[in-house]
């Protein structure tokens, strides 16, 4: 009956959990960026222009929803959206090999290094940062929490499995143990995004990056470079997330919306071609100098585990490797074998 009752009760626990909100949302970004502290980049001039790229992308999306522009997930009645055109939300350049930029969903928005190495100029990196932020604007995170109920009740079947294993002397520390781990593997399915979701960001990044005054005509650049370098080869047909042509290809199609008009608003970048490379260039010398502990080393893993749902229109392999290894450690066991 024992067995039963905790066994019950964290099959329950799903269910208990309810919508994601945005408090809630925002209580796990934060939890989250407190693990990747020790992998984000902190240089003076570097963080200065992110947060100007991000200030200007909010204030444009602040103009969009005065406009009342957007998807009825950004006007929820039950929620103010106003955080997020907030000061705390912050612009994170993250040490990382791994070409990728994600948003926990709450003041979060993370770009990592390879990618910000890749860019070409400004215009490329206020695009990629657009979109993150229209995953916000959207509540990507929120509908993904909720759509991924399922992968969250792997917490409580974990956990249920692990009290029957370990039999009424090591039931509870089992049951830990597998809750432990099950939350770890719901928290980075949950990052996940559909690939309806990445075309609304594109739309919504797209509009957020021509009100703040950077060329239409460049928002698909850095689509374009990806697909020079490799990166588009997984069928859409066979992929959670739009193939880079296809983003290009919608991209072209609303600059050509915009007519005769489309540079009407364009202003000057915030960095000159010098300035941006002098920022990619101190990223390099700094990420350099970021002490390889085990706490870097941890949250390198935590990266290599995270979807690449943003940018990478396929999962590589080293991300199964990076799952595997996080809950063979929170399981108290070896790692694979050929992790």
């Amino acid at each position: 009956m024992k067995h039963f009752s905790l066994t019950a009760n964290l099959l329950l626990l799903p269910l208990a959990i309810g919508c994601a909100s945005d408090k809630k949302v925002q209580a796990q970004a934060d939890q989250f960026d407190a693990s990747l502290h020790a992998a984000e980049l902190s240089q003076p001039d570097v963080n200065a222009y992110f947060t100007a790229i991000g200030r200007r992308v909010q204030a444009a999306a602040k103009i969009a929803d005065a406009q009342h522009y957007g998807p009825k997930s950004h006007f929820v009645k039950d929620e103010s959206d106003q955080w997020m055109f907030s000061e705390k939300v912050q612009f994170h350049l993250v040490n990382s090999k791994t070409l990728n930029a994600f948003t926990t969903g709450g003041y979060h928005v993370y770009v990592y290094n390879e990618l910000f190495q890749q860019t070409t100029s400004e215009d490329e990196l206020a695009a990629v940062i657009a979109h993150e932020f229209g995953h916000i604007y959207a509540r990507h995170v929120h509908k993904g929490m909720n759509r991924s109920m399922a992968a969250m009740g792997i917490e409580g079947l974990a956990g249920a499995a692990g009290y029957v294993a370990g039999g009424s002397d090591n039931g509870a520390a089992f049951a830990k143990s597998g809750a432990s781990a099950g939350a770890m593997a719901a928290q980075f399915v949950n990052m996940g995004f559909t690939r309806g979701d990445e075309a609304q960001a594109d739309e919504l990044g797209f509009h957020f990056y021509c009100i703040a005054g950077w060329d239409p005509a460049h928002f698909g650049n850095f689509f374009k470079h990806m697909i020079a370098a490799g990166y588009d080869k997984t069928p859409a047909i066979e992929s959670d997330h739009p193939t880079l042509a296809s983003r290009v290809k919608a991209t072209d199609a609303r600059v050509a919306t915009l007519g005769a008009g489309a540079t009407a608003h364009v202003i000057p970048n915030i960095a000159t071609p010098e300035e941006f490379r002098r920022y990619q260039q101190l990223a390099v010398a700094t990420g350099k100098s970021i002490p390889d502990d085990q706490t870097a080393l941890q949250a390198k893993q935590m990266l290599q585990a995270l979807p690449r749902s943003c940018w990478v229109p396929y999962e590589p392999a080293d991300r199964q490797g990076a799952l595997d290894e996080l809950l063979a450690e929170l399981h108290g066991k070896p790692a694979p074998a050929g992790q």
